[in-house]
């Protein structure tokens, strides 16, 4: 699969440009995915990992030695969509995958736009 970066990535670009060709051109289609979810997010290096900011965290994206992590960051959106992610390992936060099982993109956008969501009416309820 992909080795961790040795060297700790200060960009999203330089995380993905450490990875093997085809660990690297999945998750730039996830990255692609994410960010047509969330124009408006922050993209950062956060836990040395990519991640996705708005109104509080959004989602993670990372490469290990056998498998690719997707983490929300929320134990319920993972529950919400527990029949569509029937096929991949789950562990706590982290929904894992590999390039022979990618996540489907329509997954991944509802994942990120319910996160958003959440996201904003905690932010509203902040403010009040």
């Amino acid at each position: 699969m992909a080795k961790e970066p040795r060297i700790a990535a200060t960009t999203v670009d330089e995380y993905l440009s450490a990875l093997p060709d085809d660990v690297r051109t999945m998750l730039e289609k996830l990255r692609k995915t994410i960010k047509q979810a969330a124009p408006d997010a922050e993209e950062l290096i956060s836990y040395k990992i990519p991640g996705y900011k708005q109104n509080g965290y959004v989602i993670f994206f990372a490469a290990f030695k056998e498998h690719c992590s997707l983490v929300p960051v929320d134990k319920e959106v993972q529950q919400m969509f527990a029949k569509e992610l029937e096929g991949y390992k789950i562990n706590n936060y982290t929904v894992h995958f590999t390039v022979q099982n990618p996540l489907p993109a329509a997954l991944v956008k509802k994942i990120v736009k319910m996160k958003l969501k959440k996201n904003a009416e905690k932010a509203l309820k902040k403010k009040k």
